[in-house]
C-alpha cells in the first residue's frame, strides 16, 4: 500500500469517527464551535498518553509500581514531577488522565454530572503545572477555546457532562499518535469538520490548512540536498502542518512560526506537541506577521508558507522605512498583501536558505506596485529560482489554481528561472482534486534536476523574462498547446456514404418484416 493510499484509508477511518462525534454535537452548536471541543479533547488525550508513556519509562526499573502508587509516595512524586517537567514540559496527575476519566465514566464511578467539573480541573491543572517553567509560553491559554461552561453544551451540568462523556468515549476508540499514522490528525480533523458541517467557514479553513501533497512539495524543495536544518520558519503557520512536513524530510533543530488567528495559534502549538516536537524546540507566536512581526532579527535556513490569498493589509507609508520593504520603492497594494508576505519572507531568509511559498497566479502578472516588486526581485536581486503551476481546486474552500514560487539568495544557476506547468497532472476527486505520489515526484525531480520537459517545464533565461516585461505568466514560457489531429475530409465523406448504405439496408429489412406481419406503410 502506497503512502497516499494509507493516508486516505486513515483519513476515511478518522472521518467516520468524527462524523459520529459531530452528529452528537451539531444539534447544540455549529462546526466553528464544536471543532474546538473535539480538537481540544483529542489533544488532552494525547497529553495524557504521552504522560503515561513517559511515566512507564521512568518507572521501568521499579518493579510493578503503578503511576497512582508512585504518585502517592512523596519521594517518587517529587522525582516524577521533576522528570516530567524536564522531559515533556508539563505534568498530568493520575486522577486527571484522560484514561482515568474514561474508565470512571465506563464504570460509573462518579455521578455523571460531575464530569464537567473534573475535566475542567484536569485541563486547568495541566496549564498550572507549567507556571514558572520554560514550557509556560507553549501551554499558556492552550485550552481557552474549549469552554466547558458554555450553555451550548447544555443548560445544566448534567446535560453538558452527558454530551462530553459521549464525545470522550468516541475519541477513546480512535487510532492514535503512537500508532502507525501517516496523517496529520489535528489538521485533517479540522479540515473535515469545516468541510462537512460549516460551508460558510470553508474559506477560513483553506487559508491555514495546506493539503499534505502540496506541503510535501514545499518541504522537499526547501530540503533539497539537506538532511539537517538549523531552523525552518512559516510566517502564516496556521495549524503548523507545513512546518511539521518539513521535519519529515530533514532533521529540523528548531521550528518557528507566527499565526494571526488565536484559535489556530493554539492548534499549531497543540500540533507541535502532538508530533513529539519538544517544547524547547519550537517557537510559535500569535499576532499579525506583517503589521507586528514577532520575530525581527532571525534568519532562517528554510522558509515555507501558504499565506491567505490576496489578503488586505494597511500598506501604511511607514513601512517604506521598514527594512523588510524599504529597498523595493513600492509597497504591495492594500487589497493584495501577497507580495508583502513575499518581501517579509525574503527578509528573513538566510543567505544559504531556500524559500517556497504558495500564491495565487495574479502575483505572476499583475502590474503597478506588484510589477515593480516583481521586477526588483528578478532584475536587481536575482532571487527567483522557480515557478510551479499547480492544478485548480486543490485547496479546501477555493477552486482557483495556485502556484509555488521558489526563492534563493545564493542561486547555483544565476541566469535562468525554471518554469513548471503541473496544472494538468492530478487525480480528480468528488469535491477536490488530488496530487498523486507520481505527480509530486515529477514536480520535485524536475525542480531538482532543472529539467526541460516538452509541454511541462522550461528554463527561461533572464533575457527571455525581460523581453516579456517581467510578466511571469506560465503559458508564456511553457507551451502546453496540443494540436488537433487534421481531419481527413475524404475519409469522413466515405464514412457518411457507408452509413447511408447501411441505413438503406436496414430500412429494406424493416419493410420486409412489416410485409410479413401484414402491416402496410403509407407512402411518403
Amino acid at each position: 500500500m502506497s503512502v497516499t493510499e494509507k493516508q486516505r484509508q486513515q483519513q476515511a477511518e478518522l472521518q467516520k469517527k468524527l462524523w459520529s462525534i459531530a452528529n452528537d454535537l451539531r444539534g447544540n452548536m455549529d462546526a466553528s464551535e464544536f471543532r474546538n471541543y473535539i480538537l481540544g479533547l483529542i489533544f488532552y488525550r494525547y497529553l495524557s498518553e504521552k504522560t503515561e508513556d513517559m511515566v512507564q519509562y521512568l518507572l521501568k526499573d521499579d518493579g510493578d509500581i503503578t503511576y497512582e502508587e508512585a504518585w502517592a509516595n512523596e519521594e517518587y512524586r517529587e522525582a516524577l514531577e521533576e522528570e516530567l517537567l524536564d522531559r515533556i514540559g508539563y505534568v498530568i496527575e493520575p486522577q486527571d488522565l484522560f484514561s482515568t476519566l474514561v474508565r470512571q465514566i465506563e464504570n460509573q464511578e462518579f455521578d455523571i454530572k460531575e464530569l464537567i467539573g473534573y475535566l475542567h480541573t484536569a485541563i486547568t491543572n495541566i496549564e498550572d503545572s507549567t507556571r514558572g517553567q520554560e514550557s509556560e509560553d507553549d501551554f499558556n491559554h492552550l485550552f481557552d477555546d474549549m469552554d466547558l461552561t458554555s450553555t451550548r453544551l447544555g443548560k445544566t451540568n448534567l446535560d453538558r457532562s452527558k454530551l462530553i462523556a459521549k464525545v470522550m468515549m468516541n475519541l477513546a476508540t480512535l487510532p492514535f499518535v503512537q500508532s502507525d499514522l501517516e496523517i496529520d490528525m489535528l489538521g485533517d480533523a479540522y479540515e473535515y469538520l469545516i468541510g462537512q458541517f460549516a460551508a460558510t467557514a470553508g474559506k477560513k479553513a483553506g487559508e491555514f490548512y495546506t493539503p499534505q501533497q502540496v506541503s510535501k512539495i514545499l518541504a522537499k524543495i526547501v530540503t533539497t540536498n539537506k538532511k539537517d536544518l538549523k531552523n525552518v520558519y512559516d510566517p502564516t503557520c496556521g495549524s503548523g502542518s507545513l512546518l511539521l512536513r518539513v521535519g519529515q524530510e530533514a532533521n529540523v533543530r528548531h521550528y518557528y512560526g507566527q499565526e494571526y488567528n488565536s484559535t489556530t495559534f493554539n492548534l499549531a502549538r497543540m500540533n507541535m506537541l502532538l508530533h513529539d516536537v519538544k517544547y524547547h524546540d519550537f517557537t510559535i507566536e500569535n499576532g499579525d506577521t506583517l503589521e507586528n512581526p514577532a520575530l525581527v532579527d532571525q534568519r532562517f535556513e528554510a522558509v515555507v508558507a501558504n499565506p491567505p490569498y490576496s489578503a488586505k493589509w494597511s500598506s501604511d507609508p511607514k513601512f517604506l522605512d521598514d527594512e523588510r520593504f524599504s529597498n523595493y520603492g513600492k509597497l504591495a497594494p492594500k487589497s493584495k498583501a501577497d507580495f508583502a508576505f513575499v518581501q517579509h519572507m525574503i527578509h528573513h531568509l538566510d543567505e544559504n536558505g531556500t524559500m517556497a511559498v504558495v500564491l495565487p497566479h495574479g502575483v505572476l502578472f499583475r502590474g503597478a506596485a506588484e510589477g515593480t516588486i516583481r521586477r526588483y526581485l528578478i532584475e536587481e536581486k536575482n532571487y527567483l529560482d522557480a515557478i510551479i503551476g499547480l492544478p485548480s481546486n486543490l485547496f479546501f474552500g477555493t477552486s482557483i489554481p495556485t502556484c509555488i514560487l521558489v526563492f534563493k539568495k545564493c542561486r547555483e544557476s544565476e541566469d535562468d528561472v525554471l518554469f513548471i506547468d503541473a496544472s494538468q497532472s492530478f487525480e480528480k476527486g468528488k469535491n477536490q482534486n488530488h496530487l498523486s505520489d507520481e505527480d509530486v515526484d515529477k514536480i520535485v525531480n524536475t525542480y531538482r534536476n532543472r529539467e526541460e520537459i516538452e509541454k511541462y517545464s522550461h528554463l527561461a533565461s533572464l533575457d527571455e523574462i525581460k523581453e516579456n516585461d517581467y510578466n511571469l505568466n506560465i503559458p508564456r514560457y511553457v507551451d502546453t498547446f496540443e494540436e488537433e489531429a487534421p481531419i481527413d475530409l475524404e475519409a469522413v465523406q466515405q464514412e457518411l456514404s457507408q452509413l447511408d448504405d447501411e441505413i438503406a439496408t436496414i430500412e429494406k429489412e424493416i419493410e420486409g418484416y412489416l410485409k410479413e406481419l401484414g402491416v402496410f406503410q403509407h407512402e411518403k
